[in-house]
């Protein structure tokens, strides 16, 4: 039992010393000299998404952006079910006449 779990503690130091050098890694990245955030703004991923350039990005941008960077399969169920609220085809039943008459 004690060997296990000091095997558990040196594989759990060993993930977090991991996990603390690519986060230098993504800060250093991230920023300039001064310290400063260096990457694109709010504003820069929405231009890079609108792509027919009406001037916002709608469901069906935001989705090619985020599959772009992140792969197809990125959030899948949560962007088919985005998309389908956005056409009006999230009900798939017909509305009750009972109900409007």
């Amino acid at each position: 039992m004690l060997k296990l779990l000091l095997r558990s503690t040196v594989l759990l130091g060993l993930f977090l010393n991991v996990a603390i050098a690519n986060a230098d890694d993504v800060l250093g990245y991230l920023t300039d000299s001064d310290g400063r955030y260096a990457g694109p703004t709010v504003e820069d991923n929405v231009v890079a998404m609108d792509t027919d350039k009406n001037g916002f990005a709608d469901v069906t941008e935001v989705r090619a952006f985020l599959a772009l960077k992140n792969g197809s399969e990125y959030e899948k169920e949560i962007l088919d079910r985005w998309q389908l609220r956005s056409q009006g085809k999230s009900c798939t039943l017909p509305p009750d006449d009972k109900l409007f008459n």
